[in-house]
């Protein structure tokens, strides 16, 4: 079985950090996904989507996390219930994200796109992580030079019509 969603969209409101009895940090926000298609009037939809991340990752959200940046969340879907008030069953939506990832500078302080993510153990966020290829191992195993740029650590100074995303 399998349950995987890939969501690419913009935070309606900054997140919501709280932290569960027992101390267990979890952030709630809403992500803003566009509709592939518009509408009979010509207007563009979006689908308002739940999100909740738990732990580091929810701590490092909400430091980072600002309304209105576009943010790629990996999850799984989860349907929950509860008895209102009223005595009425309410079910609830929602992602439960493992990675989250910044899909934009953060203008503010001109910082390059950075990836947070819970799958392996982690969840701040990554300072560089161009400087080691996905594939793990370092470029002098394949004979090919170094890169310059690891472990520099300072931000690096480029405009956004030269990023290829």
């Amino acid at each position: 079985m399998l349950n995987r969603v890939i969501l690419i969209g913009r935070l309606t409101r900054d997140p919501e950090l709280r932290y569960t009895p027992s101390g267990v940090a979890v952030t709630q926000f809403t992500l803003a996904v566009d509709r592939p298609f518009s509408s009979q009037s010509g207007e563009r939809e979006a689908d308002f989507i739940p999100v909740v991340t738990w732990r580091q990752l929810a701590e490092t959200c909400a430091n980072y996390l600002r309304k209105g940046r576009l943010t790629a969340v990996e999850g799984r879907i989860q349907v929950r219930n509860y008895d209102n008030n009223e005595g009425k069953r309410v079910y609830v939506t929602e992602i439960v994200a493992d990675n989250v990832r910044f899909l934009e500078s953060n203008r503010d302080s001109g910082g390059t796109r950075d990836d947070m993510g819970g799958g392996y153990g982690g969840g701040a966020p990554a300072p560089n992580n161009n400087s080691q290829p996905r594939g793990g191992g370092s470029n002098y195993s394949r004979g090919q030079a170094a890169d310059p740029f690891s472990d520099d650590g300072k931000p690096i100074d480029i405009s956004d019509d030269d990023l290829p995303f």
